[in-house]
């Protein structure tokens, strides 16, 4: 088939088979207009083509993609910035490139973690950064004291214990977060803002929402572990931060309408920078978020006899609250520490104590679900038995226990014999009231299908063909990695980078993508 290349103002026909892949094309085209591509350390040239608002991979063919004869297919040479160094984070074992200038390498530690915060979205005190040496990165010093060359790659950690948390703050799985919450109360109240901020980072909606019901404030600062409260005014500047602030770098507008919607204080709430929400999104330049919070603050608030503007309304709160706090904390001394660091509490001294953040997974406790499984699987004695045995006796009367009785072999024959024709029957009343229990009244079981009623036969269906269709889908899953929906859903979003072709054809796109995989299977 013959396709068309434009490049830099001119149209070449090239005549290629249809199952030409990318990478083949790109060095017909380097031959064809004599490209040349520089590289050195800073950045690296590379040559791209796209076709319906996607950049082509290498490995893809020109007939997978719905490219056909005629079509015209755009080349471009693109720049790249190197990475000035690299940081393996050991929560999403992804590894993250840090852009930037050759200056970056002479910043502090403190500096660089806020670059890979804002990356990653993990808060600072969440984390720590070490050299694959497993030397630790101190917040104080500078990344030239380390002898950090370009190219280098770190080490991100977290807390033993974590990882399984935040990787459900990561994903924003709200029943993984409250799984994997630690037992410790003062440590508990951390994760729960720790969660918060990545949410806010992120955008989960669901999980920012349970973490508002569950007590958490967007306007209360991360802060730091609660053993190393002792040295929180050394603690890094970024601690300070509030998920307000977060919610207002990232874009978040959702989240932000529902910290303002929950409490109308995040308004004024101020960074370690003194910005207030409006301010970083001005810096940032998310015009959505900064139309969103310039009508608030423009707004008028309607009060039952007079109006106030926003400013002075939240001025006013601002007092109320700090009125309140103060009267709380004279009429209840002891709660103001409360969470606080006392008499028996674990302190980190860095560089005495045995590190604690070295992405150890937290250990399943086995003994208590071993005994609950033992327990269930005891034999219960019959109904009609229980009725008989007192389970609370008094002291001066023993229980009256249920009196053995011999049975014949053929009679435990015959309830044998009885009790498989009523398993095998699985209509009796018995089964029902049993499943009602089952159900607790939340959901319905699926009907019990019976022999008496017809089933559909189809013509050509049989078990063989069922069993080949198992078949092929695992032989599929084993040759590419992913289970069938996974494929399914892997296919659509690249065809959905194909952004100036309709909708049926990106379907088409991805049926064909899928067909290509499973003529693949050997």
């Amino acid at each position: 088939m013959r396709v068309f290349v434009y490049f830099e103002d001119s149209c070449e026909p090239f005549d290629i088979p249809p199952d030409q892949t990318v990478g083949a094309m790109k060095q017909l085209v380097k031959e064809n207009f004599l490209v040349q591509l520089s590289d050195d350390k800073q950045a690296y040239h590379y040559l791209e083509l796209s076709y319906g608002g996607a950049a082509l991979q290498d490995s893809w063919a020109l007939c997978d993609v719905g490219i056909t004869s005629g079509s015209v297919i755009r080349c471009l040479i693109k720049s790249e910035q190197r990475p000035v160094m690299y940081v393996f984070n050991a929560v999403t074992g992804e590894t993250l490139p840090v852009m930037g200038s050759h200056a970056l390498l002479h910043v502090s530690v403190d500096r660089l973690k806020t670059v890979v915060s804002m990356q990653s979205g993990l808060p600072v005190s969440a984390f720590r950064l070490s050299m694959l040496t497993d030397v630790q990165l101190y917040d104080c010093n500078q990344l030239q004291d380390y002898a950090i060359e370009e190219g280098m790659t770190l080490r991100l950690d977290t807390w033993d214990g974590w990882v399984e948390f935040l990787q459900g703050c990561l994903l924003g799985h709200r029943l993984t977060v409250q799984s994997h919450l630690s037992e410790e109360k003062i440590v508990m109240r951390f994760q729960l803002r720790v969660a918060l901020y990545i949410a806010a980072s992120l955008g989960h909606l669901d999980l920012a929402g349970w973490l508002l019901e569950r007590g958490v404030l967007a306007e209360e600062p991360v802060g730091v572990h609660p053993y190393r409260q002792w040295c929180h005014q050394t603690a890094h500047r970024d601690a300070a931060k509030c998920p307000i602030h977060v919610a207002a770098e990232s874009s978040q507008l959702l989240i932000l309408k529902l910290f303002i919607n929950k409490n109308l204080l995040t308004l004024a709430c101020r960074d370690p920078g003194g910005r207030d929400p409006l301010k970083i999104a001005i810096q940032h330049g998310h015009r959505d978020c900064v139309l969103y919070l310039a009508n608030k603050l423009c707004s008028v608030v309607s009060l039952p006899n007079m109006s106030l503007p926003m400013r002075i309304y939240l001025q006013m709160k601002h007092w109320v609250s700090l009125g309140q706090k103060r009267v709380v904390s004279n009429q209840c001394q002891y709660t103001s520490a409360l969470y606080k660091d006392r008499v028996g509490h674990m302190l980190l001294v860095d560089g005495f104590n045995q590190p604690h953040m070295c992405s150890r997974s937290r250990k399943a406790e086995t003994k208590p679900r071993r005994g609950i499984r033992a327990k269930a699987l005891q034999h219960l004695p019959p109904i009609s038995n229980l009725l008989s045995v007192s389970y609370l006796p008094s002291k001066r009367s023993s229980p009256n226990l249920p009196s053995l009785q011999s049975v014949s072999p053929g009679d435990y024959k015959e309830k044998q014999q009885r009790w498989k024709q009523h398993r095998d029957d699985g209509h009796s009343d018995k089964t029902k009231e049993r499943d009602r229990i089952v159900c607790m009244g939340n959901f319905t079981l699926p009907q019990v299908a019976r022999e008496s009623i017809p089933k559909p036969v189809f013509v050509g269906s049989s078990q063989k063909s069922s069993n080949l269709v198992t078949a092929s889908l695992e032989s599929l899953s084993q040759h590419c990695g992913r289970t069938p929906r996974e494929n399914a859903i892997y296919c659509l979003s690249i065809a959905s980078k194909f952004t100036e072709k309709p909708w049926f054809k990106q379907l088409s796109i991805a049926r064909t993508l899928i067909r290509k995989q499973v003529h693949s299977v050997p």
